[in-house]
């Protein structure tokens, strides 16, 4: 068995082949490697843009909270004004 794939991998056409096929190998994972960083960066992207929206929501309710009456009186005389 030894003998007769030295002998194959010893012809000049089986090491080209050989050597097309390693690099077929190396093109279809280096592709498909970055195919996986494109999905882990879209991802990370989503992550981001959820995380600016929550921040932007929280800072909206922290700035409803600033404006809000200190008391009961005051929420009465603003719902009298109209400026609720």
């Amino acid at each position: 068995m030894k003998g007769w794939i030295a002998a194959i991998l010893a012809s000049g056409a089986a090491r080209k082949a050989l050597g097309l096929l390693l690099a077929a190998t190396t093109i279809a994972l280096f592709l498909l490697n970055l195919r996986r960083a494109g999905e882990r960066a879209g991802r990370l992207a989503e992550r981001l843009q959820a995380s600016e929206k929550a921040r932007e929501i929280q800072r909206q309710m922290l700035d409803a909270a600033s404006r809000r009456p200190p008391d009961r009186n005051a929420l009465t005389q603003r719902l009298r004004d109209g400026q609720f």
